[in-house]
């Protein structure tokens, strides 16, 4: 995870999506790795919203490392939970460092139609939003924390691009000035976080308050007193977030996770045994 990194900080904040993806759809059971079940149906790495998923190849190297020094004893869902825990940790620059708990099975089941209905879009409103989070057992605090994790990584234009031609849009106007400039035509990518692009850190919060995120759904956090409140205590207090995001990704480390009952450990994460 190191090596990944350092050589991209743009492969560490996917393996956090990637994380992320996994277990708002059946869980944290590595489901969104699966290129086939051996049914006809598709998988989730083929749903819209995982299209642009990445780090793939990073649980596939950690995987093939773990099946030669101990075969069959780490599950694929335990590598994407621990590369999300280490991603944070060097993102961070080291700052969040905790503990990922093991133990889960890998799932059977991956279907690309479940994607859509289960993860939270970039335009959704706070009750949509909240309504997400709790159906994992997440609270509002969570899915304010973890939103945070916007604050690395890249966003495609069109994802976004609704806030850019909208009056009604709360973004900063030099801001979105800037962004038309960065997203002709509707395409190409750009940092969701313009201030400190390659790190992990509360600089997102910030640009909440002062109205500079792409999505609706970062620009809703403002929405309430209640999240508000979260969103410039985030923004002000030094350590509070990290410390926070810590145990919200603990959390959702912890949705519907599977058994021996009902899942497996895979031996390669791409396929079923």
């Amino acid at each position: 995870m190191k090596n990944a990194t350092d050589s991209n900080r743009g492969t560490g904040a996917g393996l956090i999506r990637l994380f992320f993806h996994d277990c708002f759809v059946r869980g944290c059971d590595a489901s969104v790795l699966l290129n086939t079940t051996g049914s006809d149906d598709a998988t989730e790495r083929l749903g819209r919203p995982n299209q642009t998923l990445r780090g793939f190849e990073v649980i596939d190297a950690a995987k093939a490392a773990l099946e030669e020094s101990c075969p069959g004893v780490v599950s694929c869902s335990d590598i994407l939970a621990f590369a999300g825990r280490d991603a944070t940790y060097f993102l961070t620059n080291r700052t969040a460092d905790f503990a990922m708990p093991a133990g889960r099975y890998d799932g059977l089941v991956s279907l690309a139609n479940e994607t859509v209905p289960n993860l939270p879009a970039p335009f959704y409103g706070l009750q949509q939003l909240n309504n997400s989070f709790a159906a994992k057992g997440l609270s509002l605090e969570d899915m304010v924390t973890l939103s945070g994790a916007h604050s690395v990584g890249r966003s495609s234009c069109s994802s976004f691009s609704d806030r850019l031609s909208s009056n009604s849009s709360d973004m900063d106007p030099g801001y979105a000035a800037y962004l038309r400039t960065r997203c002709s035509g509707g395409y190409g990518m750009v940092a969701q976080d313009y201030r400190t692009p390659d790190d992990l850190d509360r600089e997102y919060y910030r640009d909440v308050v002062s109205h500079d995120v792409l999505f609706g759904s970062d620009a809703v956090l403002m929405a309430s007193n209640e999240t508000a409140r979260m969103v410039m205590d985030y923004a002000s207090v030094r350590g509070l977030w990290e410390s926070n995001f810590a145990g919200a990704m603990v959390r959702m480390g912890a949705v519907d996770v599977k058994t021996s009952a009902d899942g497996e450990i895979r031996k390669k994460c791409w396929i079923i045994n």
